[in-house]
């Protein structure tokens, strides 16, 4: 598979391309004809190959349906033979690919099965800050060709990506996310194989719109047009272990746009996204597309940096990580540093919240703050990590909270039972176990579940649950990213109790990126929504804070969250694209002189 190449017809085309770069393309000419396997001279004889003689639309999308593993079904036997040969082929080598040719480098790190750190499951070759620097020059070279490949031809390439995730490499993809990244089946269903496989499709869908949207408003004789040129330079993917689907789209998104990318990967997710490299060549992308980097992301991120044709970021991972890149790429443009105005793309973190109002329907409301707080291990960026509840109802709703929270089960996602997972790595189990051995000696936090941690064979933390004293506790500001979900009781029984609460919520910590109210009463729906506006790109009502649908709830959030360019909609591709206005006029002037001026 890794070693399949691009379609003979879209060889063609991009060859045809490399001819009809502009003069000062000319140089690339040469690099891009190596995006092809070698080709019949009359197969590239004419560049009509790159016209389109209609005006083609692109199929009708949905969402993939979701497969759900039931005991006894077929794809839980499909899912079980998958993960039982992935792991006889572990560890799996993992090159770069920089100018189209897998390289092995010798530098090799190692990925690790969070469920049990005694396995390799990935040795992969790292990129030199030489191999970045080539990776930057290959995709430049490659892209006059790229960005003259018809739309039809580009979305053909992803959609097909799609389908092959969405069937024969399923049960794979969903493999190598569960014993790289320690997903059960329903959580590895509804990101490697659904979600991925929506990002592709609604990506087309989205583009096609996008490039539809043209100036209605032509004076007599005049025909005015808009097009969607790809950014000019590249674009700098960086993706995060949790998601696979968010390490296919990072990347993704602006190739399909006419864009080349180079795509650093999470070191902790190196396999799935080895696999999703490998589909989307498989599917007939060119290798100098999206040129795959692992490696130091310092020592990366400092060469993409200094290039001059440093385009755009899009990027997900850690705000602190957000920040500093967002800074270093301000300094650069201070100094003059790049060709044109970088693009930034962020999503971060979150310190997300259910809300719940003495109306709401407390089963309901515990049943999702539990599934919110503890799927993946909270390690979604939009989980559960804090809980206002009222007084009235808090008994019924602690009772019902400790109760579900003690059923989960944990351990190896590999066993259909495990409710929860290992949390991803060392640093992460650490920095969690901190917080719970600290908790210990904090008089303002009562432990109502959970509160074990346990390293000996993988990274396990078990779901823990507080209720704190102090509206204003750490816990309810600061970002984990794990299995802890704290819980401050307010006193509703107080005038304007809910308001006050309201202002709880969005005054908490620096975060906006998902949250929930829960109330039968619609007056404090209502009210909630208005007043946390800013509090919550995602905002969710009596549902829990997590599980965006592509194509039905857009992504993302504000403040320190993120740029909120919304993943799963038109409007983050619009911000991969560069529009150029094209005037044309039908008839010739025929005097410089305006009427005005006749005396």
């Amino acid at each position: 598979m890794a070693s399949t190449r691009a379609s003979g017809l879209l060889n063609s085309q991009l060859r045809c391309a490399s001819r009809l770069a502009t003069p000062g393309h000319r140089a690339a000419t040469a690099s891009a004809a190596r995006l092809s396997t070698h080709l019949p001279a009359s197969a590239t004889g004419t560049s009509r190959r790159l016209a389109h003689f209609a005006t083609f639309k692109v199929p009708k999308v949905s969402n993939e349906p979701n497969h759900h593993y039931a005991k006894g079904s077929a794809q839980r036997e499909g899912l079980t033979a998958a993960i039982e040969t992935l792991k006889q082929k572990l560890p799996l080598e993992v090159p770069i690919v920089v100018r189209g040719k897998e390289v092995k480098t010798g530098n090799i790190a190692e990925q690790f099965n969070p469920a049990d750190h005694s396995v390799t499951v990935a040795k992969y070759h790292q990129a030199s800050t030489n191999d970045v620097q080539s990776a930057i020059e290959s995709a430049h070279q490659a892209k006059p060709a790229w960005e003259s490949v018809p739309f039809a031809d580009r979305a053909a390439i992803f959609l097909k990506a799609a389908d092959l995730i969405s069937t024969k490499y399923r049960y794979d993809i969903m493999a190598a996310t569960m014993i790289g990244q320690g997903k059960n089946a329903w959580q590895a269903e509804i990101d490697a194989a659904a979600e991925l496989a929506d990002f592709l499709r609604f990506n087309v869908q989205y583009a096609e719109e996008l490039y539809a949207q043209q100036p209605v408003h032509h004076a007599p004789g005049v025909w005015n047009r808009v097009e969607y040129r790809a950014l000019e330079g590249f674009v700098y993917a960086v993706t995060p272990f949790n998601f696979t689907a968010i390490a296919g789209n990072l990347p993704g998104a602006p190739a399909l746009l006419g864009n080349v990318v180079v795509w650093k990967p999470s070191d902790s997710a190196i396999l799935s996204n080895w696999l999703v490299y490998n589909i989307l060549i498989e599917a007939g992308l060119p290798r100098e597309v999206i040129q795959f980097v692992p490696g130091n992301p310092e020592e990366i991120t400092k060469t993409v940096l200094k290039n001059k044709y440093f385009g755009a970021l899009h990027y997900t991972g850690s705000t602190a990580v957000f920040r500093k890149l967002y800074g270093a790429i301000g300094a650069g443009v201070a100094e003059g540093h790049y060709r044109s105005y970088p693009r930034i793309v962020g999503e971060t973190g979150g310190k997300n919240f259910h809300l719940i109002h003495s109306s709401a329907d407390i089963d309901n409301a515990v049943k999702q703050t539990v599934r919110g707080a503890f799927e993946y291990q909270g390690q979604k960026c939009s989980a559960t990590s804090r809980a206002y509840v009222p007084k009235t109802i808090w008994p019924k709703f602690k009772k019902g909270l400790v109760e579900e929270v003690n059923k989960i089960k944990i351990g190896d996602p590999v066993d259909h039972s495990n409710f929860m997972g290992p949390v991803i790595h060392k640093a992460s189990f650490e920095k969690l176990s901190r917080v719970i051995d600290a908790a210990k000696k904090d008089k303002e936090l009562t432990l109502l579940a959970g509160g074990k941690y346990d390293s000996s064979k993988g990274y396990f933390v078990h779901p823990t649950v507080y209720e704190t004293s102090n509206k204003s506790h750490k816990l309810l500001t600061t970002e984990l990213f794990g299995p802890v979900l704290t819980v401050y009781v307010y006193d509703d029984t107080k005038a304007n109790a809910f308001s006050e609460a309201c202002d709880m919520v969005d005054s908490s910590g620096e975060y906006g990126l998902t949250g929930s109210i829960f109330a039968n009463d619609r007056a404090a729906v209502r009210f909630a929504e208005q007043r946390l506006r800013d509090s919550a790109g995602n905002f969710y009502i009596n549902c829990k804070s997590t599980g965006a649908v592509v194509g039905q709830q857009p992504f993302g959030g504000g403040r320190a969250s993120g740029t909120n360019d919304k993943a799963g909609s038109s409007n983050l591709l619009s911000r991969f694209v560069s529009m150029r206005s094209i005037k044309e006029e039908f008839a010739a002037t025929t005097k410089v002189a305006y009427p005005s001026n006749e005396v």
